[in-house]
């Protein structure tokens, strides 16, 4: 038996409690100076768009949102300005991304049987979506979707191709990623303490010797990191909006 089995039993609920974990503790290096979850999309908030998607879906029950410190008033007020219905809470954040999610599970319902990590700039990911990951975390314990990857991917040592992976194997993964509660607060912990620096949360919990299953993910469910990316997030939302 896998040491994640010894350690975390096959415990799931018909209906599990599911605290969301808003990680929007970033610098926003690539935007040009300017803070990306603020930047105005369709006449709110990046963020709030966020937010809403998380309000709405039926699964979440909380929302704990991790913050860089000068953030932190501001965001809480969005979530009054805006309406978000569910519990919030805003955290101050780490100086990794690692370290602002475990801060912001630490901060979790001690009920919380999932984790839902997402993107604070990932404006466009629905609620059907976060509630389909969901129910694949409760089955399978940790869960992320993912879009098929289109162009064809080098693997290059000093700018010298080594290695061309098989594209049908490779996968983009996306947010929100669902995790066993204890599992996701374990795997962060680990990392954190190990001072690995890692890019997502299922980078984490691989560590652990946990599989993750993925779920079908959306082309519109994009990041925001650079400039270029508001233009394409322009065009999502007169797409849904027409």
């Amino acid at each position: 038996m896998k040491l994640w089995k010894k350690l975390f039993p096959n415990h799931r609920p018909a209906h599990p409690y599911c605290s969301a974990l808003i990680a929007a503790a970033g610098s926003s290096q690539r935007m040009e100076g300017e803070n990306k979850l603020l930047l105005p999309l369709g006449g709110k908030p990046v963020l709030v768009h966020t937010l809403q998607a998380m309000d709405r879906a039926e699964s979440i029950r909380e929302i704990i949102i991790a913050a860089r410190e000068e953030d932190i008033v501001r965001f809480a007020e969005l979530c009054k300005t805006f309406g978000v219905a569910k519990p919030v809470k805003v955290v101050a954040g780490g100086k990794t991304r690692t370290e602002s999610v475990l801060r912001a599970a630490l901060e979790a319902n001690e009920n919380a049987d999932l984790l839902v990590v997402q993107d604070g700039a990932r404006p466009f990911v629905t609620p059907e979506l976060i509630d389909s990951v969901v129910e694949a975390a409760r089955v399978n314990f940790a869960a992320a979707p993912a879009i098929p990857v289109k162009d064809t991917v080098k693997v290059a040592v000093d700018g010298i191709v080594r290695e061309t992976p098989d594209r049908s194997m490779l996968f983009a993964v996306q947010t929100p990623q669902v995790f066993d509660a204890q599992l996701l607060k374990a795997a962060l912990q680990s990392a954190v303490d190990a001072k690995v620096t890692l890019t997502d949360d299922c980078s984490a919990v691989e560590r652990m010797g946990k599989e993750i299953y993925l779920t079908e993910g959306s082309e519109e469910n994009i990041k925001i990191t650079t400039p270029l990316d508001m233009f394409f997030a322009e065009a999502i939302l007169k797409k849904r909006e027409s």
